[in-house]
């Protein structure tokens, strides 16, 4: 069900994404802290530089902040150790939290048939990724993502800052106007640890059924869900 904020919510993130739209992550950040305070949290899937420069930033902005994510039961071990290097360098500057759906991957199979994945993958990601952070979004505010204009076309005219109807809060992405190679300086500038699979092409990392290395010349994303005409999991789509 899309929910709609009330007229001066509206008209404030309105008037926020018209000032915005082109500004730097510093501005974005300042504004949805300033406006949504401790009702802010940053979702990360552990799985793009943009999820490393975005829990940097936020640690040093705004520490004790929450950064949530999405145990979908299918993460490379690659980014299982992205999120115990990210504990041990942050530590309580920022509030890490692990969100998952109780249907254990057994289960999903008994139920739905096995390999859900590939026969339903919208389904799968629905299950294992949009309910529960249903859960993760609850009596927050306003969330924070990694969305880049420079990831996909489906992405090149996303807003610094909106209203999300599908969950009912406003959302911000701060490094919506960087691109790669921004990322990268930011991360080796500052120390920041990153999903080595990056060092293996794979620019964006999701689940291992669903997730292989990009080929030159294809887009950041095309190694989700390949194969497919799939092209997001549904957490970014109205």
């Amino acid at each position: 069900m899309t929910t709609t904020p009330a007229t001066d919510e509206l008209a404030a993130i309105e008037a926020a994404e018209a000032a915005l739209h082109d500004a730097g992550p510093e501005d974005i950040l300042e504004w949805v802290f300033k406006r949504y305070g401790t009702g802010v949290t940053l979702a990360s899937a552990f799985g793009n530089t943009a999820d490393a420069v975005l829990m940097d930033m936020v640690a040093k902005v705004a520490p004790g902040t929450e950064v949530f994510y999405l145990d979908t039961d299918f993460l490379f071990p690659e980014t299982h150790d992205f999120i115990a290097k990210s504990r041990e360098k942050y530590g309580d500057r920022i509030d890490l939290q692990m969100y998952k759906t109780d249907l254990t991957p057994e289960a999903q199979a008994l139920k739905f048939g096995e390999r859900l994945w590939e026969q339903h993958p919208d389904q799968c990601c629905e299950i294992r990724k949009v309910e529960p952070i249903h859960q993760a979004l609850e009596g927050k505010r306003a969330w924070i993502t990694g969305i880049r204009r420079d990831q996909s076309e489906t992405r090149a005219n996303a807003p610094a800052v909106t209203w999300d109807g599908k969950f009912g809060l406003a959302k911000a992405n701060p490094l919506v106007t960087w691109d790669e190679k921004q990322s990268w300086a930011y991360i080796f500038a500052n120390d920041v640890p990153y999903n080595l699979l990056h060092d293996r092409n794979y620019p964006t990392v999701g689940c291992t059924n669903c997730t292989r290395a990009v080929m030159p010349g294809e887009d950041q994303r095309a190694g989700r869900w390949a194969g497919t005409d799939k092209i997001e999991c549904g957490l970014h789509l109205g």
